[in-house]
């Protein structure tokens, strides 16, 4: 990864409160996503917590991370798309959608999960990004993230 700031990193402050990736919620997942090649990537360690049954992962912590490393998927691409950095104005912010989770194997408690994305489509205000949520080099599930940039109304008065 050739840039240690991650996608996440790059929100304005008044729209990094996400449970599952802002910054400023100390209580989230705080995922961080960067890109690698064509393909963006992020992991995460579930807690003892996160527990479905003993030994495996809840699967809507799973859906949250497929959702977010989607959304940020979604937003560096738009920059990408656009040949500019994601510190530049206008900030491009999205929101789910659509959320699309098959999952295909248990997904076990104790191991680093290793998210991955790839862009499928960007079309307008709409981004579709495929996922795959890994755990000992098998993949565990699949999803597919709907993204499109955050309606004007849903931002604070300050973004």
């Amino acid at each position: 990864m050739n840039n240690p700031k991650a996608f996440q990193d790059y929100y304005p402050e008044e729209l990094s409160h996400c449970y599952g990736c802002g910054r400023r919620n100390e209580h989230g997942h705080q995922l961080k996503s960067y890109w690698d090649g064509d393909e963006s990537v992020a992991s995460f360690t579930p807690h003892a917590y996160h527990i479905a049954i003993p030994g495996y992962v809840y699967g809507g912590l799973i859906a949250s991370l497929i959702d977010c490393h989607g959304t940020g998927t979604a937003a560096a691409a738009a920059y990408r798309a656009e040949g500019r950095a994601m510190d530049t104005l206008p900030a491009h912010r999205f929101v789910t959608a659509a959320l699309q989770v098959e999952y295909l194997r248990p997904t076990p408690l104790g191991v680093t999960l290793e998210i991955r994305g790839k862009v499928q489509e960007i079309k307008g205000r709409k981004v579709v990004v495929n996922a795959t949520v890994t755990a000992n080099g098998e993949v565990c599930v699949r999803g597919q993230v709907v993204a499109v940039q955050m309606p004007e109304h849903m931002k604070p008065s300050t973004a």
